[in-house]
């Protein structure tokens, strides 16, 4: 194998790192304003890193730069599903006592989400308090794992309480102070928790959602 110039070296690198973290190579755009040169330019190096050995040619991939992928022992690893974990029911109605009771797991196309998906998890949902945001009983969400959450989120929440914590999936809100659960069903009531009485932890945002039919 005939030995890499530096810039090709550089370029190598950064493809190893960016399909690390985004589970694809980049493009031909994306190399050229990394290292500040002409897609020509860039789209020449990958020509180059490919005689050497150091990316191959997927079939049926069409001419782009993602055509080519990492040889060898660095090449980024290509699932082509990702296993999410069902981590049990969630309240979407009245607090419930929060439990993790792994279902299972639910495969999803790795292209379908964000970034590696290692954040992620699913609950299924029982009760209607969601049902304008069209949630319904026996949906499963998928959730992105973060300790915070912005106005009008859809979250997944826990609340302090004297069996140890109490799990919803509610729109987050504040009110001044206060934390605001709120149903998307008129015909239910908010949850307004002052967090100096009684601590809410965000366990996740709702960014997905599957439906059995």
């Amino acid at each position: 194998m005939r030995e890499l110039t530096s810039r090709q070296q550089e370029i190598l690198d950064f493809i190893r790192a960016f399909s690390a973290e985004h589970g694809v190579p980049p493009t031909v755009r994306e190399i050229g304003q990394r290292f500040r040169i002409t897609p020509r330019a860039a789209f020449d190096h990958l020509r180059a890193l490919e005689r050497k050995g150091e990316l191959v040619r997927r079939a049926s991939a069409g001419r782009t730069s993602r055509a080519l992928t990492l040889a060898g022992p660095g090449r980024a690893p290509q699932p082509l599903h990702h296993a999410v974990p069902i981590l049990g029911r969630i309240a979407a109605g009245a607090l419930t006592t929060a439990t993790e009771d792994r279902e299972g797991e639910l495969p999803i196309a790795a292209g379908a989400l964000p970034g590696r998906g290692e954040d992620l998890f699913a609950l299924r949902v029982r009760g209607q308090s969601m049902v304008g945001a069209h949630i319904v009983d026996g949906d499963l969400v998928l959730v992105r794992r973060q300790d915070s959450a912005q106005p009008n989120d859809i979250v997944v929440a826990l609340v302090d309480s004297v069996e140890g914590g109490e799990a919803t999936v509610k729109r987050f809100l504040r009110d001044g102070p206060r934390i605001v659960l709120k149903p998307e069903n008129p015909a239910m009531s908010p949850i307004v928790v002052d967090p100096a009485e009684r601590p809410v932890k965000i366990l996740g945002k709702v960014i997905g959602l599957l439906r059995g039919f």
